[in-house]
C-alpha cells in the first residue's frame, strides 16, 4: 500500500470517528490546513520533475477532492445528528393558550399617563411643554423667585443639597419645577404660555409624601393676563381631566414667595365609601395653588413689570393621579410591582385625547 493510501485511510477513519463539529474542524485543519499532512504533499509538487508531476499530481489532488467530500458529509452528518438530538429534548405543548403580544401585556405607569393627560388637555388650550434640569442652582430654585437668602421660605422647602463648591456656592435637587419658568423667561420674550411638568426632590417620605414626586406648574405671562383668565383656564382643565361636565372651584388666600397675590384652590366633590367624585357633593379638597407672578420675580428674569404681568399654577402630578384613579398610597407608585402596574396602568397604545377620552 501507498504512503498516500495510507494516509487516506487514517484521514478518512479520523473524519469517522469525529463526534462532533469541533472535532472534525480540528481534523481538517490536520489534513487541508496551511500546515496539514496534505498541503504538505502539494508543496513537494513544484520540486517534481514534469514526468512525476504528471504522475503524483493527480493523486495528490485527488486525496484532496476525496477527503474534502468526507469531511463535508461528516459534518452534514453532524448537524442533522445535533438537529435530531435538539428535536428529541425540546417539546411543544400545543394545548398551551397563545402568549400575548407585548403590546397587550405591557403597561404604562399611572404616572406617564397623567403627564400624557395634562399634555394634551394644556396643548389644546395653546400651551408648549417646557424642561429644565433635575440639578439646579440656589439662584434659580430659590433667589430668582423672591427667596432672600435667610428667608424662612427657604424652610418649607426641605432641600437635598451637594456638597459645597470651592467658592461656597452648592448645587441643590430642585425643590420645585419653579426654576423651569425662570429658565424659560430668562431665553423667551414675552408673550409665554408654558406648562412644566417634571421630577422634583424633598426631604419627605410618608403614605402621601415621597423624597422623589411630580410636579406640572403653568406659567402665563403677557401684557393683560389678569384672575379672570387664571380661574377659567383651571376650570376647563379639571373639567377636563376629571371628565366631568362642571366643577365648583374656591380660590382662597394664601402665601408663596412668587406669586402676590398668592391663593390655594379647592375643587367641590363628594366622599362616599372611601371614594371621591368631583363635580358633586358638598365638600371641598385643595388640589393646588396659584397667583400672580410677584413683580419683584418678573425683575429678577428681566421682563418689565410695569408691561407685563402674568399667573402661575402648580399641582402635585401623583397627587392628581390619586385622587382620579382611586389610589390611596403614593408610594407604590415608585415600588416597581408588576402585579400593581397590570391592574392600575394603562395600554401603550390608548394615547389620550380630548376627542377620544383621556382614560378611555
Amino acid at each position: 500500500m501507498s504512503d498516500i493510501e495510507t494516509l487516506e485511510q487514517d484521514i478518512v477513519s479520523a473524519v469517522a470517528s469525529a463526534g462532533d463539529e469541533a472535532s472534525l474542524e480540528a481534523v481538517r485543519v490536520g489534513a487541508l490546513g496551511k500546515k496539514g499532512s496534505i498541503s504538505a504533499l502539494l508543496a513537494t509538487l513544484g520540486k517534481m520533475s514534469p514526468e512525476e508531476r504528471r504522475t503524483e499530481g493527480p493523486k495528490i489532488n485527488g486525496l484532496k477532492d476525496r477527503v474534502t467530500a468526507a469531511i463535508a458529509a461528516r459534518r452534514e452528518a453532524l448537524k442533522d445528528a445535533a438537529l435530531n438530538a435538539r428535536l428529541n429534548s425540546e417539546t411543544v405543548d400545543v394545548t398551551l393558550p397563545v402568549r400575548e403580544a407585548p403590546t397587550e401585556t405591557g403597561r404604562v405607569h399611572p404616572i406617564s399617563q397623567v403627564i400624557d393627560e395634562l399634555t394634551a388637555i394644556f396643548a389644546e388650550m395653546g400651551f408648549a411643554v417646557a424642561e429644565g434640569p433635575d440639578i439646579e442652582t440656589d439662584d434659580y430654585n430659590f433667589t430668582r423667585l423672591n427667596f432672600p437668602v435667610g428667608h424662612p421660605a427657604r424652610e418649607m422647602h426641605d432641600t437635598f443639597f451637594f456638597n459645597p463648591k470651592p467658592d461656597g456656592s452648592r448645587l441643590l435637587l430642585r425643590t420645585h419645577t419653579s426654576p423651569v419658568q425662570v429658565r424659560t423667561m430668562l431665553a423667551k420674550a414675552p408673550p409665554i404660555r408654558v406648562i412644566c411638568p417634571g421630577r422634583t426632590y424633598r426631604c419627605d417620605s410618608d403614605q402621601t409624601h415621597t423624597p422623589m414626586f411630580h410636579q406640572v406648574e403653568g406659567l402665563v405671562i403677557d401684557k393683560q393676563s389678569h384672575l379672570g383668565h387664571l380661574k377659567w383656564i383651571l376650570e376647563e382643565f379639571c373639567k377636563a381631566f376629571f371628565e366631568v361636565d362642571n366643577v365648583k372651584m374656591r380660590f382662597r388666600p394664601s402665601f408663596f414667595p412668587f406669586t402676590e397675590p398668592s391663593m390655594e384652590v379647592d375643587i367641590q366633590c363628594r366622599r362616599d365609601k372611601g371614594e371621591i367624585r368631583f363635580g358633586e357633593g358638598e365638600d371641598w379638597l385643595e388640589i393646588l395653588g396659584c397667583g400672580m407672578v410677584h413683580p419683584n420675580v418678573l425683575k429678577n428674569c428681566g421682563i418689565d413689570p410695569d408691561e407685563y404681568q402674568g399667573f402661575a399654577w402648580g399641582m402635585g402630578i401623583d397627587r392628581i393621579a390619586m385622587l382620579k384613579y382611586g389610589m390611596n398610597d403614593l408610594r407604590a407608585f415608585f415600588e416597581a410591582d408588576v402585579r400593581w402596574l397590570s391592574h392600575y396602568g394603562f395600554r401603550p397604545l390608548d394615547l389620550p385625547t380630548l376627542a377620544g377620552g383621556l382614560s378611555a
